[in-house]
C-alpha cells in the first residue's frame, strides 16, 4: 500500500525561507542580471550627459573669451627709475658685451656683429648687410680713430669677427658725415658712462618681456647723450669720454621712436639687453646685447695693440736700452717694411733697406689711394731725398705689398730737404737714429711684452721731440720695430728684419744741361 502523500499545488511553508531564484534569472541579451544592467545604463547615460554639457560649456567659453588688456604704460616706480639711471654705469662696470645691430631697412640695411668694450672704449665689428658699402668687412674703433679691413667679397650676412684680428690690410678710414654707420657707432659708444644719469621725468614703464637672458622690463625714455662723432676728426688725446655730450649741444645722436622715445630692455640688476630707437639718416635701429659674450679684445697695431701695464724700466732693461746703439751698429742693417696710417685719406705701405753702419735708408712707398705710383725715399747724412715714379719703375708689387726700390737709384726729379717734412720722414729718421746717442735714464717706459715674428719682445715707449715713439726690442738687444703715434691718433709701424744690406748709393745728380748754341 502506497502511503506517500499525493502531490498538491499548495505552497511549501519552507519556500518562503528560500531565495527566489526566479529574480536572479540571467538576462540573455547582456549576460548580466537585469537589475545590474539597468544601473549600468543609468550611469553611462549620466556620464554622457555630463561630457556633452562640459564640451558645450568649453566651446561657449572659448567663443566668448577675450585676452585681458595689457597693463597700461605708467610712470616709473622709484626702483625702476634708479635702474634706468644706473644702466650706463652698469655697462661701464661690466666692461664688455657681445652685440648684434640691425640699422635701417631694405636695401639700406646694415648689420653689425661683434663686441663693444666700453672701458677703453673699443668697438670690434664685422660689418655686413646690403647697405654696408665701403665698410663691408672688419672694423675697429677706439676714441675718434677708426680703422677698417675691407672685404668687398664678404657674404652679406655678417658673423662674429675672429677673436685675434688679422694682422694685415688694416687702414685708417674716414666716415663721411651723414653716412649710416657713424651715428650707429656713436650710439654704441654712448651706452656707457662713469656716473648715473639724471632722472628722466618723461620715462615710462611700457611692458614686461622675457628674453633669452630672462625676464626684463621695457622702459621708454630719452636716447643716450650724444658722443663726439667719429667723423668729426677729434684729435688724439682728446679728453672726451664715452657718454659725454658733444660740444654741439644737447641734441642726441638718436631721434625719438614712433611713440616719442627710445626703448630699453632692462633686467632687475640694471643690465641692458636690448635697445630700439631711430637715428637720423638711418631709420629704425635695434641693438641686441649678449652679456655673457664678453672676451678680452685686442686692438690692432694701428690702434696701439694691447694696452699693457706701463712701468719704469728695470735695471736690466735699462742696460739693454743703453747697449742698443752698439748692438744695431754690430748688426749692420735690416730689410724694412712700413705700414703707416698717416691721415684719414693717406695709408702708406713701404719696403726697402736700412743701414745703421752708414746711417742710410732707402724705401719704395705706396699710397693705397694711388696704387699705380711709388715714392722713392732716401735718407742719409745729407738729408732726405724723394721722387715719384710709376709703380713698375719703383719696385713693382702691389700697393698693399710694394716691392723694394730699384738699385741703383734711378735718375729723376729728386726733391731734397734737410729735415723731416712729414710723419713718414720722422718714422724713418727715428729708425736710423736708434743707433745714435744713448737716451737718458727715465726717458723710457716699458708698455708690455709682445711677440714679433715669433720672438718675444719688450715694447718700450719714448717721449721725444719727434713725438711718442715705441721700440720693440728683443731680449738680446735687437730692434724689431719702431712705431710713431701720428697726428691722426693711429700708430705707424716700421718693421726691421736684420739682414745684409746692399750698397745704397746716393741718387744720381741731374745731368748738367748743355749750353745753348751762342750762349756764353
Amino acid at each position: 500500500m502506497d502511503t506517500s502523500a499525493p502531490p498538491t499545488n499548495e505552497p511549501d511553508p519552507g519556500d518562503a525561507a528560500r531565495p527566489d531564484h526566479t529574480t536572479d534569472a540571467i538576462d540573455t541579451d547582456t549576460g548580466a542580471p537585469p537589475r545590474a544592467s539597468r544601473r549600468r545604463r543609468t550611469v553611462l547615460l549620466a556620464l554622457g550627459l555630463t561630457a556633452v554639457t562640459s564640451a558645450t560649456a568649453l566651446v561657449l567659453g572659448l567663443l566668448s573669451w577675450a585676452p585681458e588688456p595689457p597693463e597700461p604704460a605708467r610712470p616709473l616706480t622709484v626702483a625702476e627709475a634708479e635702474r634706468l639711471a644706473a644702466m650706463r654705469v652698469t655697462n661701464l662696470r661690466d666692461l664688455r658685451s657681445g652685440i648684434h645691430v640691425t640699422a635701417g631697412t631694405g636695401a639700406a640695411r646694415t648689420e653689425l656683429v661683434g663686441w663693444v668694450d666700453w672701458s677703453r672704449p673699443l668697438l670690434y665689428l664685422d660689418v655686413g648687410g646690403p647697405g654696408a658699402g665701403a665698410e663691408r668687412g672688419l672694423l675697429q674703433s677706439t676714441g675718434s680713430v677708426l680703422v677698417i679691413r675691407p672685404d668687398p667679397t664678404a657674404v652679406p650676412t655678417p658673423a662674429a669677427p675672429p677673436l685675434v684680428p688679422p694682422p694685415d690690410r688694416w687702414r685708417l678710414h674716414r666716415l663721411t658725415p651723414g653716412t649710416a654707420l657713424a651715428p650707429v657707432l656713436d650710439l654704441l659708444r654712448g651706452l656707457a658712462a662713469d656716473r648715473p644719469d639724471p632722472g628722466d621725468g618723461d620715462a615710462r614703464w611700457i611692458a614686461r618681456d622675457v628674453l633669452a637672458a630672462g625676464p626684463v622690463d621695457v622702459v621708454a625714455a630719452s636716447p643716450p647723450p650724444a658722443t663726439p662723432p667719429l667723423s668729426s676728426g677729434t684729435p688724439a688725446g682728446s679728453t672726451a669720454t664715452a657718454g659725454t655730450p658733444s660740444a654741439a649741444g644737447a641734441s642726441s645722436a638718436a631721434e625719438a621712436a614712433p611713440d616719442g622715445s627710445t626703448r630699453y630692455w632692462l633686467d632687475q640688476d640694471a643690465r641692458l639687453h636690448k635697445v630700439t630707437t631711430r637715428l637720423p639718416g638711418v631709420g629704425p635701429v635695434t641693438v641686441l646685447l649678449n652679456r655673457a659674450d664678453r672676451p678680452t679684445l685686442r686692438p690692432v697695431e694701428a690702434l696701439g695693440g694691447r694696452p699693457g701695464l706701463p712701468r719704469a724700466l728695470t735695471d736690466a732693461e735699462q742696460r739693454r736700452m743703453n747697449r742698443l746703439p752698439t748692438r744695431l751698429r754690430a748688426l749692420g742693417g735690416a730689410t724694412v717694411t712700413v705700414s703707416a696710417p698717416m691721415g684719414t685719406d693717406t695709408n702708406l705701405r713701404g719696403a726697402g733697406w736700412l743701414s745703421w753702419t752708414t746711417g742710410t735708408a732707402y724705401l719704395a712707398v705706396a699710397d693705397l689711394g694711388v696704387p699705380d705710383r711709388r715714392t722713392l725715399l732716401r735718407r742719409d747724412a745729407a738729408g732726405l731725398f724723394r721722387t715719384d715714379v710709376p709703380a713698375t719703375a719703383g719696385g713693382g708689387g702691389t700697393a698693399e705689398a710694394p716691392g723694394r726700390p730699384p738699385l741703383p737709384a734711378p735718375a729723376g726729379a729728386w726733391r731734397h730737404s734737410r729735415s723731416a717734412k712729414d710723419e713718414l720722414d720722422l718714422l724713418v729718421d727715428a729708425a736710423v737714429a736708434a743707433a745714435g746717442p744713448v737716451r737718458q735714464r727715465g726717458a723710457a717706459v716699458r708698455i708690455r711684452e709682445d711677440v714679433a715674428d715669433g720672438r718675444i719682445v719688450d715694447v718700450v715707449e719714448l717721449r721725444t721731440t719727434a713725438g711718442r715713439l715705441r721700440y720693440w726690442m728683443e731680449r738680446d738687444g735687437s730692434l724689431r720695430r719702431v712705431e710713431l703715434l701720428t697726428g691722426s691718433g693711429a700708430w705707424a709701424q716700421l718693421d726691421l728684419n736684420p739682414a745684409v744690406v746692399p750698397r745704397l748709393g746716393p741718387p744720381p745728380r741731374p745731368a748738367t744741361t748743355a749750353p745753348r748754341p751762342g750762349a756764353r
